[in-house]
């Protein structure tokens, strides 16, 4: 008589727990939720992708602007509009956006500034230039993308 109590226990302590699919599902369920919601209500305003995809743009535009400079044997520049958050490679007049509410900051030589929110980096025949940083920054994230003066060779820091 003794033992029917105890397998009565033991099935309900059984019945009671959560199998680790169980678990796995919640926790899938939860990640899912996190990386939707987070990036929504995350301060910034600017996602971690977006602000590395505005990164990798302006690294782009700035080796092509170099490599502009050393197929047409003429000084090519990436012009940078830190308030609309715009750059340009002239002769094209194309602009390319940046995110709004991307903070920007433009190291340049003093030759290069148009105004003080209006500035170019300058690239060479010969593929070199005259150097600068472009910061990209959202909150307590940031890139900078540097131009090697001597080289012109673009690199993003985190």
């Amino acid at each position: 008589m003794m033992r029917t109590p105890y397998r009565a226990l033991s099935r309900v302590r059984r019945a009671a727990g959560v199998t680790l699919l169980e678990l796995l599902i919640v926790l899938m369920i939860m990640a899912f939720v996190t990386a939707v919601v987070v990036p929504t209500f995350g301060g910034g305003g600017v996602s971690t992708a977006d602000l590395k995809s505005a990164t990798r743009e302006v690294a782009s535009g700035l080796r092509y602007a170099r490599d502009q400079a050393i197929a047409k044997r003429a000084e090519s520049l990436l012009v940078i509009d830190l308030d609309a958050r715009t750059f340009s490679l002239p002769p094209d007049a194309h602009l390319h956006k940046l995110p709004e509410k991307l903070e920007l900051k433009l190291f340049t030589a003093q030759q290069d500034l148009v105004s003080e929110k209006v500035g170019a980096i300058r690239f060479f025949p010969d593929g070199g230039s005259n150097g600068g940083r472009i910061t990209l920054a959202a909150g307590e994230r940031k890139f900078d993308v540097d131009v090697d003066w001597l080289t012109g060779r673009v690199a993003i820091l985190e």
